[in-house]
């Protein structure tokens, strides 16, 4: 390295220059990414990579952060370009996952099995068998496994069904969920909305026992456990309530419509400081067509003591759902108790 010479007061001293090398940048990135300090981090990794375009772990590290704020097409390129030039194995898990956070199914699976063939008892390899449970879990409620003839007929009947649910008109979608299950007896989403109807019009022993009987039929539903946690909140039994609410405690679903699912559950079971970090972290573009995406986050948000936060929430959902505005918000509800 090369010296540079000083003379003070007389003396002479050597100097050594202070030139960072990447692992220098590397620690600085994972440091920012710990504190959860991102655009940082990626500035740091950036230069990480720039000074060692060659190591793998510097790319991939790279890859969790833009992972971590949903850039999953430029982490995608960055593990493809890793693994055409090293056999590095945790891209494949990282790759996999990826590819479910952008619903794409048939990939994630790919890639997982991939790191698995390779790494059966890699560091990834529980978060891998965990995730193919997950994609299993899709696959097996997701309404494209069945042919549909009429799907525009059906697209209708959702609509309206989504409409009356979200508004807790329950009396409304008991008859359309009936016509639907009729015309569509294979669409498992349809009973498990007609079990919800049910119980809040006032049938709790009906509602719980058909989806009781779904559950048993398929033990892995999310729907099933959403709904039973619920009913049994609601009418108390606890040591049920329990069961099926620690169920759903333990899941981290793929997509936003299901992640919603899990996060109203909760808060409308009073787990609040469950619920808020769930709605948090929904993309909320996907969610925002949903009263209840507001209306139960508020809730939520207000009961752990983010008040300014529930009052913003609340506002954002009047303005694009006016119904609410009929609704009484948490703090109203707290003042006249």
């Amino acid at each position: 390295m090369q010296h540079v010479t000083n003379n003070i007061n007389g003396k002479q001293n050597n100097v050594l220059p202070f030139i960072p090398e990447g692992d220098f940048y590397f620690t600085k990135g994972v440091e920012a990414f710990q504190k959860r300090k991102f655009d940082i981090a990626v500035k740091w990794l950036k230069k990480a990579v720039e000074k060692k375009p060659s190591d793998a772990l510097y790319q991939c590290q790279l890859s969790i952060i833009y992972t971590e704020i949903g850039s999953y097409h430029a982490a995608n390129q960055l593990l493809t370009n890793v693994l055409q030039s090293s056999e590095y194995v945790d891209c494949y898990y990282l790759l996999a996952n990826n590819y479910a956070h952008l619903g794409l199914l048939n990939d994630a699976k790919k890639y997982a099995d991939l790191y698995l063939e390779k790494e059966p008892e890699g560091d990834f390899s529980e978060e891998a068998f965990r995730l193919l449970e997950l994609i299993n879990i899709e696959d097996d409620e997701d309404i494209d496994d069945w042919e549909l003839e009429d799907e525009d007929e059906l697209l209708i009947y959702q609509e309206t069904v989504f409409y009356h649910m979200e508004n807790m008109e329950w009396d409304k979608a008991i008859p359309v969920l009936e016509e639907m299950m009729t015309l569509f007896p294979e669409h498992k989403m349809t009973k498990h909305d007609y079990t919800q109807a049910l119980f809040f019009s006032g049938h709790p022993e009906e509602a719980i026992e058909m989806e009781l009987t779904m559950l048993k039929e398929d033990p892995n539903s999310l729907y099933s456990h959403t709904n039973l946690a619920l009913f049994y909140y609601q009418i108390g039994a606890q040591e049920e309530y329990d069961l099926h609410i620690q169920t759903l405690l333990n899941v981290y679903p793929i997509h936003e419509q299901q992640k919603l699912r899990i996060a109203v559950t909760l808060s409308r079971t009073g787990e609040h400081q469950a619920a808020y970090p769930r709605f948090s972290s929904l993309v909320k573009a996907k969610v925002k067509g949903h009263p209840s995406y507001f209306r139960w986050y508020t809730k939520s948000a207000y009961y752990i003591g983010e008040q300014e936060k529930a009052t913003v929430i609340w506002q954002e959902g009047i303005k694009k759902h006016p119904k609410l505005t009929k609704e009484e918000a948490p703090w109203e509800q707290s003042s006249r108790n």
